[in-house]
């Protein structure tokens, strides 16, 4: 199943995958779902039958996609959303469920916090930050006069808003709101996850309102009058089974009036992520990348018809979580709250996975079986949250850091968490299913060889075998460091614990990407644009599918989600403009 698993998420051809060439293809390219790769845009209009007609296609049932959906059909508009997961939601609703929205809206009143959408907007538009510097200022000052609108919107269909969270960085007053989670706990999907507060009333109003909602259909192409030229027609959606594996089924869906994309980014496509950074190389897992995949399908679909891409610089200027440090280790992805065994989706996640408590008790090596940083560097408790971020882009960079060997040449190959049986003590863990996954990234050995010849038999990243020697003298290095109390390599504070009592183990440890900030390029109302700056008629996007704006959460989603699906319904049919 970790081979299942692998294959599906790479988003990485089979001839090029390092493991591929090396180890027969473990963890090659999507297998069956190949066929959803090759996303185009030839077929001329006389050649589809279609299946559906509807005013707006949605593609994606996520924080942008459903707003889209509602917003469409409250002003008269059919609208059938296509959804790739077998439940809506997208990645917000195992989320933590925080959502910009400011410039006075109802609860900061009631909070007696002051606000307006040109203080908003004077925020998301500083000069002096690197990740506000970079943002489209037109679509920056949508979103701040949009926000208060959005926000009633959400509370219109459902939303109950529990308070407000203490501003961080990007915000001068309070702005980022916490919903109540959804109180019924067989459709939570991660409980604690506050993100369940805001899609399930949304997929509630939605089916309400007489939203077609089609689950199990991946989206593959975008059809236009010509390839670059003329409205967007309609779609091509292929059945996939819930290990997102096409079933060979298709159907046409005509856009009589819009297409919107919300298909939630591209961070789980190696080949995309990497034309913004390079070293994100397969071995690197996207947060909640069991629940939803972000095979950038909506943005490949729509460059095959001429779309351009916008704002790559936010992708890249590492002032926000792109790439996390992973914990809990032992599992594939990282997820946080976690998905527990009875969670719908635990067939997918497989482990609960381990968190640590104390670095103290472990330390991180590559690939070659090396350490390479502090490993309590990060999770220092009661670092100033800039001084913060620095240390996990920092650990994140060195990590991806070449490891001297010419074949891995990027990436700087999978993490591993080294530990023994005292630490599986003083940490209290259970070192077995459901708590850690042994398909591939949880191994274990009674020696440091044994332990480290292990890893290269199971794990469908770990591309060349991990030298044994090279482990043992990196863990009886480490060990002296214990006895002198000083670690003249990397400078923990205080090495603390021995890594010598038997059975040992491998955690899977490698960083793991987030959000996506590099999109299609979109104007204010969300209208998809080509590389001249002309807008595609009839295309949209919202969400992590858009670029230009760059803001963590599912505000930027919400609001321009609302503002495509109210702008296609006004759309006269095979026109651009209200």
């Amino acid at each position: 199943m970790a081979k299942k698993k692998a294959e599906l998420n790479s988003g990485t051809p089979k001839s090029v995958t390092r493991r591929g060439f090396l180890k027969g293809g473990a963890a090659a390219g999507v297998g069956g779902a190949a066929a959803l790769a090759g996303l185009g845009a030839t077929t001329a209009k006389a050649e589809v039958t279609w299946n559906h007609e509807v005013d707006v296609v949605v593609i994606g049932a996520g924080a942008a996609g459903l707003p889209a959906a509602i917003a469409a059909r409250d002003l008269g508009a059919s609208v059938m959303v296509v959804e790739a997961n077998f439940d809506t939601g997208g990645r917000a609703i195992v989320s933590g469920g925080g959502t910009y929205l400011g410039g006075g809206t109802s609860l900061q009143a009631a909070a007696g916090v002051k606000d307006s959408p040109d203080a908003n907007f004077a925020d998301w538009t500083r000069a002096n930050h690197p990740k506000t510097r970079y943002n489209d200022r037109e679509l920056a000052r949508k979103y701040c006069d949009s926000c208060v609108a959005t926000f009633d919107f959400l509370v219109k269909n459902g939303v109950v808003w529990d308070r407000l969270v203490p501003p961080d960085r990007m915000d001068s007053v309070q702005r980022r709101n916490s919903p109540r989670e959804w109180p019924n706990p067989k459709e939570v999907i991660s409980p604690g996850a506050r993100g369940s507060g805001v899609m399930r009333p949304l997929q509630v109003s939605a089916r309400q309102k007489g939203v077609q909602i089609l689950l199990n259909h991946r989206m593959t192409t975008i059809y236009r009058e010509s390839p670059n030229s003329g409205r967007v027609l309609g779609i091509t959606a292929m059945e996939v089974d819930n290990w997102y594996q096409p079933k060979y089924r298709t159907v046409n869906i005509r856009a009589k009036k819009a297409v919107i994309i919300a298909t939630g980014g591209s961070s789980t496509n190696v080949n995309f992520r990497r034309m913004f950074d390079p070293r994100l190389t397969e071995e690197y897992q996207v947060r909640a990348g069991s629940w939803t995949e972000k095979h950038a399908d909506g943005e490949l679909a729509a460059i095959a018809i001429g779309a351009a891409l916008w704002g790559t610089a936010i992708q890249t200027d590492e002032q926000d979580d792109q790439i996390e440090r992973g914990n809990p280790i032992g599992k594939r992805y990282d997820d946080s709250p976690t998905i527990p065994p009875d969670s719908p989706n635990f067939f997918r996640e497989r482990a609960i996975g381990l968190f640590v408590a104390d670095w103290q008790d472990a330390i991180l090596v590559k690939e070659n079986g090396r350490r390479f940083y502090d490993e309590t560097i990060s999770v220092a408790i009661g670092a100033k949250h800039e001084d913060l971020r620095a240390k996990r882009h920092g650990f994140c960079n060195a990590a991806m850091d070449w490891t001297g060997d010419p074949a891995k040449l990027n990436g700087g190959g999978p993490i591993w968490a080294i530990f023994d049986a005292a630490a599986v003590t003083r940490e209290k863990w259970q070192v077995k299913p459901p708590y850690v996954d042994p398909a591939g990234y949880f191994v274990q050995g009674e020696t440091l060889e044994e332990l480290a010849g292990r890893i290269h038999l199971v794990s469908p990243y770990q591309w060349r075998p991990m030298p044994g020697t090279a482990l043992r003298q990196t863990v009886e290095r480490y060990n002296s460091f214990v006895d002198t109390g000083k670690d003249i390599d990397f400078g923990k504070p205080t090495p603390m614990f021995k890594i010598q009592k038997p059975p040992f183990y491998a955690a899977w440890a490698t960083p793991v990407l987030h959000d996506t900030y590099a999109g299609l390029r979109i104007n204010t109302n969300a209208q998809v644009m080509d590389m001249k700056g002309e807008i595609i008629p009839g295309l949209y996007a919202a969400g992590d599918s858009a670029g230009g704006f760059s803001m963590h959460g599912i505000g930027r989603a919400t609001v321009f989600g609302r503002i495509a699906g109210m702008h296609a319904a006004n759309l006269k049919p095979g026109t651009q403009t209200e």
